[in-house]
């Protein structure tokens, strides 16, 4: 058990990288839906900083992107005016990275030689910075993968470098739940609604790597009907695909993500449910009753950008949405860590007591 010792400066610290995160992820949604993410062909982490400052750079920078598959195969003919164009929001997805990792780097060493940060914390902070560079090489990785004959993003790689993202938030998170609100005692009583909402956050997490999936394969822009796809529940294109090739049809995976959406619904219906009839603290009930409310606006979101086609501002934030969500998630376990309050019979004088 931790001693509840809140340093305003380091939490506000915290939270300030947990939006600018979400940013990142906005601005990576972006990218991805323009079509952008492969309009800067090399990674220079200094000189790569400012973007080309006159047009014979301009040009340069145009040049080099005519020598990739993406410009001779799909964007052939392309004006200088629209490579500028996707150019700065892969610019922008870039800066922002770089900005992160200075706004992190720079406080830590600060309130490290201030000795502001308790052993565990240093621990958990050094971990988040080596989440922050695989974030930011992943990304590197996910970008070569589309420099290729065939020029698009590997859908694995898309994945692993939104579940980075994903990551970094929830260790964020939690450490700002530790220092603001720290479990008091450890109970060793069983309590499922805990166990539950492990594997809610699991099933959470396992739909948005399927939506990352389904994006990396652009398998939203078809079948845009529902709840049947295209008037059969299970297309008939997927008689014949075995199941090693599953995860690179963009039909499978689509139906996957449509149908999965409701398996983890309704296991945070049951978590919501089941906290419900404890006699848990009233923040654990708001936690699970946002995360109830949070999923069902995330699945109506989903179905209004599939049968909408994908237009950009509905499918950059039902990715947002899906990171609130995880967000909820991770707070709501959190939260659960707290020893229940004692039987429902009890009276209110004695609601403060704990198993």
């Amino acid at each position: 058990m931790r001693q509840k010792s809140v340093s305003i400066p380091v939490v506000l610290w915290l939270i300030s990288g947990i939006v600018l995160v979400l940013a990142m992820v906005i601005i990576g949604g972006i990218t991805r839906l323009t079509g952008s993410g492969l309009s800067i062909t090399e990674w220079n982490l200094i000189s790569g900083t400012l973007p080309p400052l006159s047009e014979n750079e301009w040009l340069v920078m145009f040049e080099k992107y005519k020598q990739f598959p993406e410009y001779q195969k799909l964007n052939f003919g392309m004006t200088l005016a629209g490579f500028k164009q996707i150019f700065m929001w892969e610019y922008l997805h870039r800066l922002l990275g770089r900005i992160i990792g200075i706004v992190f780097i720079v406080p830590f060493l600060y309130f490290l030689l201030r000795k502001m940060l308790a052993p565990w914390l240093v621990k958990r902070l050094v971990f988040i910075l080596l989440l922050g560079m695989a974030q930011g090489l992943m990304g590197w990785v996910m970008v070569m993968s589309g420099l290729s004959e065939n020029p698009h993003v590997s859908h694995y790689r898309l994945a692993a470098h939104l579940m980075l993202a994903l990551s970094l938030v929830g260790v964020i998170l939690w450490t700002v739940a530790d220092l603001v609100a720290p479990v008091e005692q450890k109970s060793t009583a069983k309590r499922p609604a805990y166990t539950l909402s492990w594997l809610v956050l699991g099933a959470i997490m396992a739909q948005i790597v399927l939506g990352a999936f389904v994006a990396g394969l652009k398998s939203g822009f078809s079948y845009n009907t529902w709840p049947l796809m295209q008037g059969e529940l299970l297309p008939g294109v997927l008689n014949g695909v075995s199941f090693s090739e599953f995860y690179d049809n963009g039909v499978a995976v689509q139906f996957m993500h449509r149908w999965f959406a409701f398996v983890a619904l309704a296991g945070i219906l049951l978590l919501w449910y089941r906290v419900k009839q404890q006699v848990w603290r009233g923040r654990t009930q708001q936690f699970a009753s946002l995360l109830l409310l949070t999923g069902i606006a995330q699945v109506l979101l989903g179905i209004f950008t599939l049968v909408l086609v994908v237009p950009i501002s509905l499918g950059v934030l039902h990715q947002l949405v899906a990171v609130v969500l995880f967000s909820v998630a991770v707070l709501t376990v959190h939260q659960l860590r707290q020893p229940e309050l004692v039987k429902v019979g009890y009276a209110t004088s004695t609601s403060h007591q704990r198993v």
